[in-house]
Parts: structure tokens; C-alpha cells; sequence
């Protein structure tokens, strides 16, 4: 059997390829399980700068959960299925929302259930014209479990968000960009090249303030403002004594584009 991740890291670039084109990158444990695992391998690699997530084939990028699998579990009863589904899915779009590299989701086709609630989660998102999503959980008589109860509506608007996850009707790029799901669209040949550029335009600053904005932004999105504001303080605190900060402020004064060094 192929492996269900694929992963590789090109000029400070993680490319990580959801890899089951057969079952439209549906995610089973497994899948989900390695995908943690190489957000760990990631998040220690200090040469890796962001990350893009793809699904692989030309259909899909994630049609939702292994229906297959996660029905076993449900035949076990509600302890198996929170514990095996419910929490392994939650776990992941949380690790992925709270990553402290970009993760920028390049959205190659269906991301349906649990493919949305990924796109939800990540950072930034970019969409191929063919791209299509949809909160299809009702139809199996649940609601979604990975997050999307309460991402897509933070993102959408509460109407525009149950109109979505109530329905469960299938909506274009253009539409999850209007309610800011992703931020873009490109045509579908362009994908990756697009994905690669907008993360050149974040890699080119300072890995400390990167991670800090991801951070304050992530953290405070749940908070009230004022504590947020406390976060975005410490974030910028952690960051006083660091060479990047001073050689940001150097390169500032000097008219020099800033080197920065990752620390």
C-alpha cells in the first residue's frame, strides 16, 4: 500500500501530499496519524520555513473522513467513536491551526467535511478553479466533528455558517472566498506555483515573528480583546532580545534589506 503522507521539503518549503487518490484522500486514522507525525518532523526542522498541504490526484483535495472506518468505530458506541474519530480529527485541525509555521492549504479539488474543516484550520488557503467544498455531515445524520461548528462560522458569520453546515450543499471557490475560507483562486495548472510564491512572500521575514503573529492572531481570535492584547505583548516580548529584531531595526535604519538568522 502507498504511504498515506507524502513529504518533501524543498528550499525551506514542506510540501505535504495527502496520498490516497482512490479513495479521493479520504482520511482514515492512519493518514491522520502520519500527518501528525510529520508536523512534528516539520516543526523541529529549522530549515523548513512554511508549509504546503495538498491532496494528490486530480479530483480531491480531501473528500472528508474514511466513512468505511469511522462507521466501525460509531458500531462500538460513543466512547470508541469520540476517542478513536471525534478527538483524533479535533486533534489534528487544532495542531495544524496552532502550527508556528504557515500552513498554507493548496486546495487541488473536492475538500469536502473533513477537507474543509482542514482548510479551515490552516493559516492561509489558496483554491484551484476546479476546487469545491461543502459541509456534508448533515447528510449522514451528525454534525461535523473535526471543527467545523465552530471554525466556519467564526469565518463565515454565524447565518452564513449554518446556512452552510445545515444545508450541507456542495459551494464554489468563489463562494469560500467570499466568506473567507481561502484567500484566493488560481487556475488549476498554477496551484502549487502560487502556493510557493505567497510563501516566499512570508518566508523572506523573520521566523520569530512569523511564529509570534500566527500566535497572537490564533490565540487571541478566542479570547476577549483585551486579553488577546496581552498575547500580542508577550509574543512581542519573547522577541526583544532576539538577533532578528535588532537586525530588523539595523536593516530599517541602514535603507539594507534585513539577513535574518532564525533567532
Amino acid at each position: 500500500m502507498p504511504e498515506p503522507i507524502l513529504l518533501e521539503i524543498t528550499d525551506g518549503i514542506a510540501l505535504i501530499t495527502l496520498n490516497r487518490p482512490e479513495q479521493l484522500n479520504a482520511l482514515n486514522y492512519a493518514l491522520i496519524d502520519q500527518l501528525m507525525a510529520a508536523l512534528d518532523r516539520i516543526e523541529g526542522d529549522a530549515d523548513v520555513r512554511a508549509v504546503i498541504l495538498t491532496g494528490a490526484g486530480a479530483r480531491a483535495f480531501s473528500a472528508g473522513a474514511d466513512i468505511k472506518e469511522f462507521s466501525e468505530s460509531v458500531k462500538q458506541g460513543a466512547a470508541v467513536a469520540v476517542r478513536d474519530f471525534v478527538r483524533r480529527g479535533q486533534a489534528m485541525t487544532a495542531r495544524l491551526e496552532a502550527f508556528k509555521k504557515p500552513i498554507i492549504a493548496a486546495v487541488n479539488g473536492l475538500a469536502f467535511g473533513g477537507g474543509c474543516e482542514i482548510t479551515e484550520a490552516v493559516h492561509l488557503a489558496i483554491a484551484s478553479d476546479r476546487a469545491q467544498f461543502a459541509k456534508p455531515e448533515i447528510k449522514l445524520g451528525m454534525p461535523p466533528t473535526f471543527g467545523g461548528t465552530q471554525r466556519l462560522p467564526r469565518l463565515a458569520g454565524r447565518k452564513r455558517g449554518l446556512e452552510l453546515l445545515l444545508a450541507g450543499d456542495p459551494f464554489p471557490p468563489e463562494h469560500a472566498r467570499e466568506i473567507g475560507l481561502i484567500n484566493q483562486i488560481v487556475p488549476h495548472d498554477q496551484l502549487l506555483t502560487a502556493a510557493r510564491e505567497l510563501a516566499g512572500r512570508i518566508t523572506r521575514h523573520s521566523p520569530g515573528s512569523v511564529a509570534g503573529t500566527i500566535t497572537a492572531v490564533t490565540r487571541g481570535l478566542n479570547m476577549p480583546i483585551a486579553e488577546g492584547l496581552l498575547v500580542e505583548s508577550e509574543q512581542f516580548a519573547a522577541l526583544v532580545p532576539s538577533r532578528d529584531l535588532a537586525e530588523g531595526l539595523a536593516a530599517w535604519k541602514e535603507r539594507r534589506p534585513a539577513k535574518y538568522v532564525g533567532a
